[in-house]
C-alpha cells in the first residue's frame, strides 16, 4: 500500500468512525438532528457535546430557543438555555446561567453544540439537546436517544485512616476514579491479600468511588494503600503510632496502684477475719470456764 493510499484509508476510516458513532434522528415533519451516542472526556478538561439540526422551513427562523438537559422527561435537569430573537447572531442565556456551560456552535448555522468546562466525574450522564422555533407549527425537536458523556479520571485517594481501639485496629481507604480503581494494601510483609483485605462499598452513582479496609492493623507498622486503573496510580501511607512510653508508664503505675489497693484490702479482710475468730474463741472459753465453776 502506497503512502497516498494509506493516507486515503486513514481518512476514510476516521470518517467511518465518526459516522458510526453518530445517530441521526428524523421525524415525518422534516426535522433532522445529528448527535453522537457517546462522548468521552478527561476530568478537569473541557468537552464539547456535538449537536446539529435541520428543519423543514424554507427560510431561517428569526427566533429560536436552544436548551440542553441532563436526563430526560420529568427527572431532567435543565443545564443550559438560550434564546435568539430577531435574527440575532447571539443566543442570549439567563443571568443566572452556570458559566461552565455555553453554546459552542453557531445556532444560525444549525450547530447547537454544548461546551462544558472543567468536567468532573459528577458530569457523567446522558445529555439531550432541544431546539424550539416560536410561532411555527411543529415548533420543536429533540435528540430523543441523547448523548452519553463518559468522564474518565485517574485514581485519587480521598482518605486513609485507622479505626478501632487498642484491642484491635483496621485501616480504611476511600478512593475514586473512572474506570473504577483496583485497591491493594502493601505492608512490610508484602502485598496483603485474602480475607483481611476486602471492599467496603461502591458508589452507585457513576460507579467511580469505592472503599477497602485492612483488618488486624498493628501499631508501629507502616501500611500503604494503592489505587490504580488504566489512567494511572495513586497511593497513600498510614503509620500507626505505638503507645508512648509515658502512656505505658502511666498504665503500669495505674495497674500497680490497683494491685496495692487490692492487696491492702485483702490484708485488712484477713485481719478482720482473724480478730473475729479470736473474739469468738475468747467468748467460748469464758463461757466454758463459767460452767465449770
Amino acid at each position: 500500500m502506497s503512502a497516498m493510499d494509506a493516507h486515503h484509508f486513514t481518512k476514510t476510516l476516521g470518517l467511518l468512525v465518526i459516522l458510526y458513532s453518530a445517530v441521526i434522528a428524523k421525524d415525518d415533519d422534516g426535522w433532522l438532528m445529528k448527535a453522537p451516542t457517546e462522548v468521552r472526556a478527561m476530568e478537569g478538561y473541557p468537552v464539547v457535546l456535538p449537536c446539529s439540526f435541520s428543519h423543514p422551513h424554507h427560510t431561517h427562523p428569526s427566533s429560536m430557543h436552544v436548551s440542553w438537559t441532563l436526563g430526560h422527561g420529568r427527572a431532567a435537569t435543565v443545564l443550559f438555555r438560550c434564546t435568539s430573537l430577531n435574527n440575532s447572531q447571539l443566543c442570549q442565556s439567563r443571568p443566572s446561567q452556570d458559566q461552565r456551560y455555553r453554546l459552542e456552535g453557531n445556532h444560525r448555522n444549525h450547530d447547537v453544540s454544548l461546551r462544558i468546562n472543567s468536567v468532573t466525574l459528577n458530569d457523567n450522564g446522558r445529555y439531550y439537546c432541544r431546539v424550539e422555533i416560536p410561532r411555527h407549527p411543529h415548533t420543536s425537536f429533540e435528540n430523543t436517544l441523547g448523548t452519553r458523556l463518559r468522564v474518565e479520571a485517574a485514581p485519587r485517594i480521598l482518605s486513609l485512616s485507622a479505626e478501632g481501639t487498642e484491642a484491635g485496629f483496621k485501616a480504611v481507604c476511600h478512593v475514586q476514579g473512572s474506570p473504577l480503581p483496583d485497591i491493594q494494601w502493601i505492608e512490610p510483609d508484602g502485598v496483603q491479600e485474602g480475607e483481611s483485605s476486602f471492599p467496603l462499598s461502591q458508589d452507585g452513582t457513576g460507579q467511580y468511588r469505592t472503599s477497602s479496609q485492612l483488618l488486624d492493623v498493628k501499631p508501629g507498622r507502616q501500611y500503604i494503600c494503592t489505587a490504580s486503573n488504566s489512567l494511572g496510580k495513586d497511593q497513600a501511607t498510614l503509620y500507626l503510632l505505638p503507645p508512648s512510653p509515658e502512656r505505658l508508664t502511666a498504665k503500669s503505675s495505674f495497674s500497680l496502684l490497683v494491685l496495692l489497693l487490692a492487696l491492702a484490702l485483702g490484708i485488712k479482710l484477713l485481719l478482720a477475719l482473724g480478730v473475729g475468730a479470736w473474739v469468738i474463741k475468747r467468748r467460748f472459753s469464758i463461757r466454758a470456764s463459767s460452767v465449770e465453776h
